[in-house]
């Protein structure tokens, strides 16, 4: 690494920021997080824990844009999309859309894959080495199908392309669901589970993350607002934030959905948009899901901790509109009520909302920059920032660090878009 203030500057302390920093401290850099706000305050603090190489399959495939478009009319639909003008989000949904077909789907499917492996392997080493305190559990995640009809399309179509990938699932009847799982109601059509998957406390694991780059000397600056940036040439030499001026001899780029605001001001257009999610947090209800769980008619997920429970799930297209929207929270209370004996805690703790990064290929952009030599980026995860968090720590360090990486870097480059 280059002489300066710090070694690399990593700009977003969430889950995939604090990643990177671990794995570049343990590499041998001195780095400064600069976090705009609070530690993990984003997506990395609502999301619903799971580790899901299952999830290899993007949004966008042949017919998704007529589900999108119908959704308009539906304000309660899994996937929405707002119907209020918005330049940069048609820009976004015309991209989208072009990959909207089976060669791109496969190719995206290929590359989620690979991060999403490595990373499920070396999140649970992280766990075991460290040790991380976050409530890891590697017991599987399972998509429970009321409705016959979807179970025998989407759950038989998922477990076959997940196969045709190499991801073990295992397809259940109904009845094999109700008796791995009495928290859920009868009259099951059946399910899916994925014995390769895990989960984890979010907000713990992304406390554990800062905890450990501290105690290996890593720098952490919290409410650090990014006010703009000093180049020099084609190097970015400053970043000027609310609590002053900071110098590195790398700046990552790990702001999750805040990535496309920050990048206007170096002159580049990430082809990203956010997209919204919400979650309930509860009190541990007697009767809680022994897996973590994908209610795949109502698309609700489930997961419980040691002293919570969550409901989340959901995505819309809304732009950076801020705050909740309560048909979302009512259409995730009514699907956990139709499904689950306990739907809810006695003390509701949370109602969240946050934005994912969602990328127009919905392949992460993780590399150096072609425009700033010094700029890599970490960012446009999607749904899966805590899934794929650690093998992009460790592709980040081996970038910077010019060593050969654990896994191909192509697919995740910047270059892609001319970034």
């Amino acid at each position: 690494m280059g002489a300066g203030q710090d070694d690399v500057l990593i700009l977003g302390g969430g889950v995939i920021g604090l990643a990177c920093a671990l794995q570049l401290r343990k590499a041998g850099a001195s780095v400064r997080v600069l976090e705009q706000g609070l530690l993990g305050g984003g997506s990395s603090h609502g999301n619903c824990g799971t580790i899901t190489p299952s999830h290899v399959a993007p949004l966008a495939m042949p017919g998704m844009i007529g589900v999108a478009l119908r959704s308009i009319f539906r304000a309660d639909a899994p996937l929405y999309l707002d119907p209020r003008l918005d330049g940069p989000r048609l820009r976004w949904l015309l991209g989208f859309a072009r990959h909207c077909n089976w060669r791109d789907f496969e190719q995206a499917a290929w590359a989620r894959l690979a991060i999403l492996q490595r990373s499920r392997r070396l999140l649970e080493e992280l766990v075991c080495e460290e040790p991380l305190d976050c409530e890891f559990s590697a017991g599987g995640t399972l998509n429970v199908y009321r409705g016959t009809r979807l179970y025998q399309t989407d759950g038989m179509q998922h477990a076959a392309m997940l196969e045709r990938l190499g991801i073990e699932v295992q397809r259940l009847t109904g009845e094999q669901v109700e008796a791995m799982e009495p928290a859920l109601k009868p009259g099951l059509a059946g399910g899916v589970l994925h014995p390769g998957d895990a989960s984890l406390r979010p907000d713990r694991y992304v406390a554990e993350l800062a905890r450990c780059v501290r105690t290996r000397g890593g720098a952490i600056e919290s409410n650090a607002r990014i006010e703009g940036f000093v180049t020099e040439g084609k190097r970015i030499s400053g970043v000027q934030t609310s609590r002053g001026r900071y110098r590195g001899s790398h700046v990552v780029m790990a702001l999750g959905a805040w990535s496309p605001l920050l990048a206007r001001q170096l002159q580049l257009r990430l082809p990203m948009q956010p997209g919204k999610g919400y979650s309930l947090t509860w009190s541990r209800p007697a009767l809680v899901p022994r897996y973590a769980l994908s209610l795949r008619d109502p698309s609700v997920c489930v997961t419980s901790w040691g002293g919570g429970f969550r409901l989340g799930s959901t995505m819309e297209f809304s732009g950076y509109r801020e705050g909740l929207n309560r048909t979302r929270l009512d259409t995730l209370r009514r699907g956990a009520a139709a499904n689950l004996r306990e739907p809810e805690g006695a003390q509701l703790l949370e109602e969240w909302w946050g934005w994912r990064p969602m990328s127009v290929d919905e392949v992460p952009i993780i590399g150096v920059s072609t425009r700033w030599s010094n700029l890599c980026f970490a960012t446009a995860h999607g749904m899966l920032g805590v899934s794929m968090s650690a093998a992009t720590g460790e592709l980040v360090a081996s970038l910077l660090a010019g060593t050969p990486a654990m896994i191909d870097a192509a697919p995740y480059a910047p270059a892609r878009f001319g970034l």
